[in-house]
């Protein structure tokens, strides 16, 4: 009995450490034969503020549901943040999706997260502290969330960047 305990209480830690914020809540109408059908869109981003992160979303015919869907969506679309010793990103980098751009820069320590909208909330909870970002081209949550995660995916370290070229990381300073 004491050892099920021990191992529900072990799920939950390995879930605890998983941030979720709702980025926005939309009622969406759906008009059919007998009137209309009321559903909502759940933008959701999850990340361990450990260098992971996802953006998700969740349909629902409730709030809850449609979060808990969005929470699960999330969780599937991960994105690896390589984070350095001042948790900012390698280099500067821009996302795209569907209308969005998004571009990302580093920033000196000490700078905190400069962005704003949807662009901030996934870079707080991949765990980036200083950086400096901006949207262009659209004011679309869902695709400003998007663009933000795929600059993200478009990130490489120097020992990345080396493996490929399959020189040493030395050898790419000089």
């Amino acid at each position: 009995m004491a050892e099920q305990r021990r191992k529900k209480n072990k799920n939950r830690e390995k879930d605890s450490e998983w941030k979720e914020r709702v980025v926005q809540i939309r009622r969406v109408t759906k008009v059919v034969k007998g009137g209309k059908k009321l559903s909502f869109r759940a933008v959701v981003v999850v990340g361990n503020e450990k260098g992971q992160v996802g953006v998700g979303v969740g349909k629902a015919s409730d709030v809850i549901g449609a979060v808990k869907k969005g929470v699960a969506d999330g969780k599937k679309h991960l994105v690896e943040v390589p984070l350095n010793k001042a948790y900012s990103i390698p280099h500067p980098t821009t996302g795209r999706a569907g209308g969005a751009r998004v571009f990302m820069r580093p920033a000196a320590p000490g700078t905190g997260v400069i962005a704003g909208g949807a662009v901030r909330i996934v870079l707080e909870l991949a765990g980036v502290r200083n950086i400096l970002a901006k949207q262009l081209g659209s004011d679309n949550q869902l695709n400003n969330a998007r663009a933000a995660a795929s600059a993200i995916d478009s990130l490489r370290t120097l020992a990345d960047v080396a493996e490929e070229r399959g020189i040493a990381v030395e050898k790419l300073y000089a």
